[in-house]
C-alpha cells in the first residue's frame, strides 16, 4: 500500500488511493498496527480516497482502533491537499462525499477553507439517549463527578463541556469514560472548552476511537456552535489546540452551515503491507 502521511493541526492520518472500498474490513484489521507509534507508521486515523458516483471524491475514516467515524475535519482538509498533491485535481472547489453527507472544501492559499454543514442538534439524530433537542446543560455523572454538556453533531457525535483550567486529569481521566457513557449510544468524541474571549477559545479533545489528539476539526465546529448556543463566544472565533489554531464561523441559524479553515500538510510518502 502507497502512503501519504499527513497532518492538519498535527492531527495526522496515513492517506491512501490503494486500497479498494471492499477491502476496507482488512485495512480496519491492520489499522491498529499502522497507528501505532512505535511498530507502525503512527497516526490517528487512515483517509481513503475513492472514486464517488456523486461527487468529485469519496472520503472513508479508519480511526486508529478500527473502527469508522462518519466524518473527520481535520482528515478532510488533509484530503483536499493529498488530491492537490498527486495532480489528483484541478479544481479550485471540491465536493466530498462522506458518511455524513457532501462535504465542500475550497483552497484557500496555504489553507482550506471547509463547508461543514449545518449541525444537527436533535437529541436522537445527535445521536444522544433523549427527544429534543438542543440538549444544553446536560448533567452526566463519572467518577463521582458531575459534568454539564451541550451535545451537538457535525456529521459525528461531541460533547462539549466547559472548564476553568484544561488539565491532565480532566482530559486522560474523565474523557474516555465520557466517551463511552450511556448516554451516547454510539459513544461520543469530548470537548474540552476553556473561554478566552468571544472571539478565542482552548479546547482540548478526548476522540471517539483515539484518545486524546492534538486536535479535531469537527470537535472545534462543535465547541464554537455549542458556544454560540450557550451565549460563550461569538460566530467569528479562533480556537487554540494542541496542534495549532482553527478558525471557525457559524452565524447561529441552526440550518446554516459551519465554516472551517485550517491547514493541512504532507510528512512524507511511503509504502507499507497490510497483509
Amino acid at each position: 500500500m502507497n502512503f501519504s502521511k499527513m497532518e492538519g493541526c498535527a492531527n495526522d492520518f496515513i492517506v491512501t488511493q490503494d486500497i479498494a472500498e471492499g477491502r476496507i474490513p482488512l485495512l480496519s484489521a491492520a489499522a491498529p498496527r499502522l497507528c501505532d507509534r512505535r511498530r507502525g507508521i503512527g497516526a490517528d486515523g487512515i483517509v481513503l480516497v475513492l472514486p464517488s458516483e456523486r461527487c468529485d471524491y469519496k472520503m472513508r475514516i479508519i480511526n486508529a482502533d478500527g473502527s469508522e467515524a462518519e466524518m473527520c475535519g481535520n482528515g478532510i482538509r488533509c484530503f483536499a491537499v493529498y488530491l492537490r498533491d498527486m495532480g489528483m485535481t484541478q479544481k479550485q472547489k471540491l465536493t466530498i462525499e462522506t458518511k455524513a453527507g457532501v462535504i465542500r472544501t475550497e483552497y484557500a492559499g496555504d489553507r482550506i477553507r471547509v463547508t461543514m454543514g449545518a449541525p444537527v442538534l436533535s437529541g436522537r439524530a445527535i445521536p444522544v439517549n433523549k427527544d429534543g433537542g438542543p440538549i444544553i446543560g446536560e448533567k452526566l455523572s463519572v467518577d463521582g463527578k458531575t459534568f454539564s454538556v451541550t451535545a451537538v453533531s457535525m456529521g459525528n457525535p461531541h460533547a462539549v463541556i466547559y472548564a476553568d483550567e484544561l488539565t491532565d486529569e480532566l482530559v486522560h481521566r474523565y474523557g474516555g469514560k465520557l466517551e463511552t457513557h450511556p448516554f451516547f449510544p454510539k459513544k461520543a468524541n469530548i470537548e474540552f472548552v476553556k473561554v478566552l474571549s468571544d472571539s478565542e477559545i482552548n479546547m482540548r479533545v478526548w476522540e471517539r476511537g483515539c484518545g486524546e489528539t492534538m486536535a479535531c476539526g469537527t470537535g472545534a465546529c462543535a465547541s464554537v456552535v455549542a458556544g454560540v448556543l450557550n451565549r460563550k463566544n461569538g460566530n467569528t472565533v479562533t480556537v487554540h489546540l494542541l496542534g495549532g489554531d482553527l478558525f471557525i464561523e457559524w452565524d447561529g441559524d441552526p440550518t446554516h452551515p459551519v465554516f472551517m479553515t485550517g491547514p493541512a500538510n504532507q510528512v512524507y510518502r511511503g509504502s507499507t503491507e497490510i497483509e
